[in-house]
């Protein structure tokens, strides 16, 4: 959520021509680049449940191509609104939301146990669950060029009754595909830089690797408090600059 407000206005892509529709096409490839290489790793965890995971991804990709579509059609001030507007609220539910008391936790673990053996055997009723809240979340990811991994876990957690922990090494396999779906329909129309995306790339594999140790190291929730904070104060700087009061 953050990538894109770091092009325009740290990068310095907010001068260039189309300016939010690149910066949005461009995140969108590197985010699902990302995304596909961290899925490998959690995988590698038996920490996915592939076949709710392509299920959700298989229909939302649909609807992050829709998104897409609609995100280009935007004009870039109006887009830019809503995405600061989107971001304040990511920003103050982050910060305001409480954890599970026994999330990520050894309490967790056979909850894994049996979100893996129920992926075996998926019921209709739970297909129809997941492909929709899929397609919702992949027009909202397609729309502001995000990964919405932050929208996909919760939905995960609701609708196939994943435990977080798979939730989240499920959710990169969405977030790959509509980021690199969204890239791509980008890219088709010359709104894509190749050169930022790769270096984006570059640097989310040894930024992920560090905030990984960060994580265990630091409070949970004092991260997330901060996080919110930061997204918030993001969002109210994008909505100024869109708005032309700084």
């Amino acid at each position: 959520m953050l990538a894109v407000p770091l092009l325009l206005y740290f990068v310095g892509l907010e001068n260039s021509p189309d300016a939010a529709h690149v910066a949005i096409g461009t995140t969108a490839l590197a985010v699902g680049v990302n995304a596909y290489v961290n899925s490998y790793i959690h995988l590698r965890k038996r920490n996915v449940s592939p076949c709710i995971g392509l299920v959700f991804a298989g229909v939302g990709l649909f609807g992050s191509l829709t998104g897409a579509y609609l995100g280009r059609i935007t004009p870039g001030r109006s887009l830019l609104t809503y995405f600061a507007v989107a971001t304040i609220t990511l920003g103050v539910y982050m910060a305001a939301r409480k954890e599970a008391p026994r999330a990520g936790t050894i309490h967790e673990v056979d909850r894994v146990v049996k979100a893996f053996e129920e992926c075996r055997v998926i019921t209709k009723a739970t297909t129809i669950k997941v492909g929709f809240f899929g397609f919702l979340v992949g027009l909202l990811s397609g729309y502001f060029g995000i990964g919405g991994g932050f929208l996909i876990v919760p939905s995960l957690m609701f609708s196939a009754g994943l435990c977080i922990t798979r939730a989240i090494g499920t959710s990169l396999i969405s977030v790959g595909t509509f980021g690199v779906a969204s890239g791509v329909e980008y890219a088709l129309t010359g709104h894509v830089i190749p050169s930022i995306a790769f270096l984006y790339v570059l640097g989310g594999v040894v930024g992920g690797y560090l905030g990984t140790n960060l994580s265990v190291k630091a409070p949970r929730d004092k991260l997330r408090v901060l996080y919110g904070l930061i997204t918030v104060s993001v969002g109210f700087y994008m909505l100024a600059k869109v708005q032309g009061l700084i």
